[in-house]
């Protein structure tokens, strides 16, 4: 099957990266080799092509510094399906809700839906020109009574309900420029769109096992109520042209969609490019300390969930509603802080299934200065562009913004060190009132500078009860 995805070198993939996240050279290098590895596999031949498997990642660092952006910008550039899932979550008593298998499913689902809209912009030119022909003909329909009263011509247009009406072809292309020009948007039209029925209400606990057989009874009822009688009904709709565009637009859309076509480029997308994050594989180690393997406890509910989730990484056939799915060739990005626990307290299967390791550095004053202002999505920017919508103009001057990377660091020195994520608490305490009274202060300019950074958090930060409650 042919490559449907941009290729990056692996040095285009780091400086892509740079764009957005500061710092993490090593963990960079590692995921852009590995997004690498995916294009290259698949230009090899076809009888080694499936003994190649992705050489999965685990990330160790604190939180906040950017282990999960990183691998959903990696995601990104690679248009892959991409889900995030915590380890954590599986260790729940009795699994309740969710079992492993379920994050296939799930990303299955992301693919299915990133398939679509693919399909859908790429049809758009035909569903548009579907849509405007149905439309003039709605027009035409509303003025069959002028229409018919006029003197007879050689073509005959077909209106929604059967009846002909009598335009010529130039009459057509008039209605046509008209519409595409704007003067008929005051205009309006009736359209049948489709109700849509409310299904029976119901909870089921869905223990192991249970999420993709759940999923199924609903797709079943659903279809189940669209033949029963009075189900699949459509109403009438009377909208403004623009309106009535739109929805026939998407109606058009939905024709043009192959759904047996994206079912197959979806599920060919999740077994070959799909990324799985597993956050907090720390939580399921399982060190001497916490009591071993064989110790009582939840230690008995994290070695459960490493036990599942073996197969799963080791290359497994997990049934979806779109079909079967293996996951040998799913990349699995997993991340944990590794306080208490380090990753030799794994078990050595599932330590094997992940092979690269790289440690992400703290991050520090300098760090915090540079995401402050570097990235294309930095905080500073965010504060701009949304003071600018109450027409207040932020001026962050370099010695304010030192000045917050100096108070985040130090927040993080004293309390709990929460990366990158103390710079939203720093901010959102420092530009409170600014952004309370925005909508009072339209056509001002506010300057953040060092001062008024010390001015407005000198005291939380001198303040220990108050540190602790606000940082």
């Amino acid at each position: 099957m042919t490559a449907y995805r941009p290729t990056f070198t692996p040095r285009e993939t780091v400086s892509e990266l740079d764009r957005y996240i500061v710092g993490q050279n090593k963990a960079k290098k590692a995921v852009a080799i590995a997004l690498r590895n995916r294009w290259r596999r698949r230009q090899v031949p076809d009888d080694l092509r499936d003994e190649i498997n992705p050489k999965n990642i685990i990330m160790i660092g604190p939180t906040g510094v950017g282990k999960t952006e990183i691998a959903r910008r990696l995601a990104k550039l690679g248009q892959a399906p991409f889900i995030k899932v915590e380890a954590s979550k599986f260790t729940e008593v009795g699994y309740v809700g969710r079992d492993v298998e379920s994050m296939i499913r799930d990303l299955t689902d992301i693919a299915i839906n990133m398939v679509k809209v693919e399909e859908t912009q790429r049809n758009e030119t035909k569903a548009a020109s579907a849509a405007e022909d149905r439309l003039i003909e709605l027009l035409l329909e509303e003025a069959r009574p002028h229409i018919q009263n006029s003197a007879p011509q050689t073509y005959f247009a077909v209106g929604p309900d059967g009846s002909t009406v009598n335009v010529s072809p130039a009459e057509r292309e008039s209605l046509r420029q008209q519409l595409r020009s704007g003067s008929l948007d005051d205009a309006m039209v009736t359209i049948k769109t489709a109700v849509s029925q409310p299904g029976p209400q119901f909870e089921i606990l869905a223990g192991a096992g249970m999420d993709d057989m759940m999923s199924n009874l609903k797709d079943a009822l659903g279809n189940l109520q669209g033949m029963m009688p009075g189900g699949g009904k459509s109403r009438e709709q009377r909208v403004n042209v623009p309106e009535g565009l739109r929805i026939l637009t998407e109606q058009e859309s939905e024709k043009l969609v192959d759904m047996d076509k994206v079912t197959e480029l979806a599920l060919d997308r999740v077994q070959n490019s799909g990324i799985i994050f597993v956050d907090e594989i720390d939580k399921i180690a399982m060190g001497g300390s916490r009591g071993g393997t064989g110790g009582p406890g939840p230690d008995i509910s994290r070695g459960g969930v490493q036990r599942d989730l073996l197969p799963i990484v080791e290359g497994s056939m997990v049934t979806t509603k779109y079909g079967v799915v293996r996951t040998d060739h799913i990349l699995f990005i997993a991340a944990g802080a590794f306080h208490e626990a380090k990753v030799s307290d794994l078990i050595p299967e599932l330590q094997g299934r992940f092979p690269i390791r790289v440690e992400l550095n703290a991050l520090g004053e300098d760090d915090f200065f540079r995401i402050l202002t570097e990235p294309r999505n930095s905080l500073v920017r965010q504060y701009e562009a949304l003071m600018a919508t109450e027409g207040v103009k932020l001026v962050f001057e370099e010695n304010g913004i030192r000045e917050l990377a100096r108070v985040a660091f130090e927040a993080n020195t004293r309390l709990e060190n929460i990366g990158a994520r103390r710079l939203h608490t720093v901010l959102e305490n420092l530009l409170e009132d600014v952004s309370f009274k925005a909508p009072e202060l339209t056509g001002k300019t506010i300057t953040i500078d060092a001062a008024l950074v010390r001015d407005k958090m000198g005291e939380v930060l001198e303040d220990e009860d108050l540190r602790r409650y606000i940082l």
